[in-house]
């Protein structure tokens, strides 16, 4: 099972006359290595966030399953599981050749899956699986739930460590360049939460375009990232480079 934890793998910067809202980035060998895994004429399963938030879910699978025609990867069939058809979810699951794990609300997401069951159902799916920023982090065994909406990082019943599923020991932080600013309930988002939840524990921030590929009990970092451990943050990569971790 071929596992992409990524941030954000979609590139705003599209050609004239794309048609597309983003195609994927090509930086730090990600469609490359996306070709070796994916091939034409699959069936594409997305997994919903919000799952009672049918049109944005539609809207996202189809971006997505654009994104993968584009750079020649294009599916014979594209599903949505979410609350429309979550009794269907061993299913989808089984008949998927690639699954993808949206960006949403990381607590709201957890959710969901739990209510799927979906850490039985992927545990021995033997397709690609592509995390998408709160998709990728709800991919771990025991996943931070980074603070993210007003209230959570003062809320003493907020959990911020959850069981996930399983897929990875890794825990994520996406979307490092966007959220590394961000003020939440009067604390600084990464220097007076995150640091002091990274007490031994050990965080991986990503940048958009930057992922992890988790293949063969191989796990490599493409792709500008820090570490946070112990209240510590240090460069673990830069763009255009890679290495095993």
């Amino acid at each position: 099972m071929p596992l992409y934890l990524t941030s954000s793998p979609c590139d705003d910067d599209v050609p004239v006359g794309c048609g597309l809202p983003c195609i994927f980035f090509h930086r730090n060998g990600f469609v490359e290595n996306l070709r070796r895994h994916v091939s034409p004429g699959g069936r594409f399963l997305a997994i919903a966030a919000w799952k009672d938030d049918h049109a944005r879910n539609d809207e996202m699978a189809l971006t997505f399953a654009g994104c993968f025609s584009y750079h020649g990867m294009g599916f014979t069939r594209v599903d949505v599981l979410d609350s429309r058809n979550a009794q269907d979810a061993a299913a989808l699951v089984k008949a998927a050749d690639v699954i993808l794990l949206a960006g949403g609300h990381v607590p709201t997401q957890n959710a969901f899956f739990r209510e799927l069951g979906l850490n039985g159902l992927l545990k021995a799916h033997p397709g690609v699986i592509m995390g998408v920023s709160a998709g990728s982090m709800n991919a771990a065994g025991t996943v931070y739930a980074q603070p993210e909406e007003a209230g959570e990082a003062t809320d003493p019943g907020y959990r911020r460590f959850i069981p996930g599923l399983g897929l990875t020991e890794v825990n994520i932080l996406p979307h490092y360049h966007m959220v590394r600013d961000n003020i939440i309930d009067g604390l600084r988002l990464f220097e007076d939460v995150t640091f002091p939840d990274s007490r031994g524990r050990a965080f991986i921030a990503l940048a958009d375009g930057s992922y992890i590929l988790q293949e063969g009990g191989v796990r490599t970092l493409y792709g500008e990232c820090w570490v946070i451990r112990d209240g510590v943050m240090e460069e673990l990569c830069r763009d255009g480079e890679s290495r095993r971790v």
